[in-house]
């Protein structure tokens, strides 16, 4: 119910909690696996988080096995504000709100770098490479023109000379 009210998506959610296990560091003396989670209820947070599959729940002193079907505990098994995992000092509430708050920061950062760089390419002003092929390219089309109509004027002397020149009206002779 929490993450649908923050307006996380299950991928986002996802992403937290691999977040999560990165930045969780690494007990050494973990618990045998065939150790029940439940063993450490009403002992401390600590003991209880040395097994990586168990849940501690501050609002009841409880450990429990982590429900790993779902991302999150669910508000029935305990709270997000009470939920711990992996280590002591983080929550599961306060985790979600900041990894959501870094990220819409991230986001945000790189929109308005993407916007700046966009309208600071657009609105400058020609450098000297552009100059160049600007003035290059039209000397090409000036060298096209002055060649279109030297071609245009020796056809027409071709014509002239066998009679083929089309004259402006050709009814004239008559």
């Amino acid at each position: 119910m929490a993450p649908a009210i923050l307006g996380l998506t299950p991928r986002w959610v996802m992403l937290l909690g691999a977040v999560l296990l990165l930045l969780l560091p690494r007990t050494s003396a973990q618990e045998p696996p065939g150790m029940s989670c439940s063993a450490y209820t009403n002992r401390s947070c600590e003991e209880c988080l040395r097994n990586v599959s168990c849940l501690w729940c501050n609002e009841n002193k409880a450990c429990m096995d982590y429900p790993v079907r779902k991302i999150l505990p669910p508000a029935s098994l305990c709270k997000l504000s009470s939920a711990r995992w992996g280590v002591c000092w983080v929550n599961f509430e306060a985790l979600i709100i900041t990894m959501s708050v870094l990220g819409g920061s991230v986001l945000l950062g790189i929109t308005v770098c993407c916007c700046y760089c966009c309208r600071r390419k657009r609105s400058r002003k020609p450098d000297k490479s552009d100059e160049r092929a600007m003035r290059e390219q039209e000397e090409r089309r000036v060298r096209q023109e002055e060649r279109r109509a030297e071609m245009k004027s020796r056809h027409d002397e071709i014509r002239k000379k066998y009679g083929l020149f089309k004259e402006q009206n050709p009814y004239e002779k008559f």
